[in-house]
């Protein structure tokens, strides 16, 4: 499998093809049961991310079928569900009061699961927490 993975490397250009990583604070909070469910869909989400990849370079540049089009769409979706996924997974292990942060998005961040500026998120929902009294 490696030898194959290298050869459909995920381009630099394709960054949400990435597996994002879990941010530290939050892996930090996760049982063992919890992170090794999260390291195998991060497995999975890398062998999808490699198959989107070597699918489309099967494609001819200057002709691309409706159906190869729609077939990458629905490969790409579901790398985007699966995302979506393990943020829900996620959710029973961090605090109630920052729940919110598991829902989904249509912005996937590339390179953090819970985005590069979760320290700030999570400072602004704390504020907002002590101006309505929770």
């Amino acid at each position: 499998m490696n030898k194959t993975a290298k050869k459909h490397e995920t381009p630099r250009n394709c960054g949400l093809l990435k597996v994002p990583t879990v941010n530290q604070i939050i892996w930090g909070q996760m049982g063992v049961g919890m992170r090794t469910q999260e390291i195998k869909m991060q497995w999975i989400l890398k062998l999808l991310g490699l198959g989107i990849t070597a699918f489309a370079r099967t494609m001819d540049g200057g002709h691309v079928s409706r159906t190869h089009q729609e077939a990458l769409a629905l490969l790409c979706s579901a790398h985007f569900e699966i995302n979506c996924l393990r943020k829900r997974a996620i959710r029973p292990t961090i605090n109630p009061r920052f729940a919110a942060l598991c829902k989904p998005t249509n912005v996937q961040p590339p390179n953090l699961l819970f985005g590069e500026d979760l320290a700030k998120r999570v400072k602004e929902m704390n504020e907002e927490a002590k101006t309505v009294g929770l």
